[in-house]
Order: C-alpha cells, then sequence, then structure tokens
C-alpha cells in the first residue's frame, strides 16, 4: 500500500492503481489456463524461472453431462466444441469430459460417443 506523501509525488494514475489491487491474467476467460498462479523457480545458478502453476484436471466423473456425441467420419475436434460449446477453442473441455491427454484420440474412431459436459463448478440439472 502507497502512504499519503508518495501518493502527492505521482501522477493521478499511478496514485489511483497504487491504492487498489488489479487482478491481471494473460488468458482469456474461456482458457483452461485461467486463474492459474505464477510461481517462480530459482535455478541452482540463481536465475529465476518463471512459470504456471500445474492445472489439475477435473474427475470426469464429477462433470454434469449435457448430452453425447457420436463422432462422425472425418469429425474435428473444434467442430464439435464449436457445435456444442459455441466456442472451436473450448475442444480442452471435451478432452476433460472424456480423460484425454490427447485431443486428436477423441475424434480417431468413428461412432466414438463423447461426453459433453457443464464446465467444472457449474451444477445443473442432470440428463
Amino acid at each position: 500500500m502507497t502512504n499519503s506523501t508518495d501518493l502527492l509525488d505521482m501522477n493521478p494514475v499511478e496514485a489511483l492503481l497504487g491504492q487498489i489491487s488489479l487482478q491481471t491474467t494473460l488468458f482469456a476467460p474461456t482458457s483452461r489456463y485461467r486463474g492459474l498462479g505464477v510461481a517462480t523457480l530459482t535455478t541452482p545458478q540463481g536465475k529465476p524461472v518463471v512459470h504456471l502453476q500445474r492445472r489439475f484436471l477435473p474427475p470426469s466423473g464429477s462433470l454434469r453431462l449435457l448430452q453425447e456425441h457420436a463422432v462422425a467420419q472425418g469429425e474435428r475436434l473444434d467442430v464439435v466444441a464449436a457445435q456444442f460449446l459455441g466456442d472451436p477453442e473450448l475442444f480442452w473441455r471435451l478432452c476433460d469430459a472424456n480423460d484425454a491427454l490427447r485431443p486428436e484420440e477423441l475424434t480417431e474412431t468413428p461412432g466414438r460417443v463423447l461426453r459433453i459436459t457443464l464446465p467444472q463448478g457449474v451444477s445443473g440439472a442432470a440428463l
């Protein structure tokens, strides 16, 4: 926190920012990395390495099922995400819901049934 004497020496914008804590993020609200903290690791040579903290996958069974979708021949995961979630960049939510570490594995086999779920932490009516 900035003391009042220091505020007199600052321009008005700096003074305002010094009085409030702004949470900034480099990630979009729909990003799987949104909300992750930043940590710093110091190498044995004393060099600081800044990195994102680890993201833990939610248990797929804890995600509320909205519907299921059978994969068609040649279907792409980004197209499925756009169709069911409204945004092709939300493909990672399909990965979380179906325990997939490699996104491409979800559409490799025609006929595979994908779980379409609500995001982690959002509850809703059961199917």
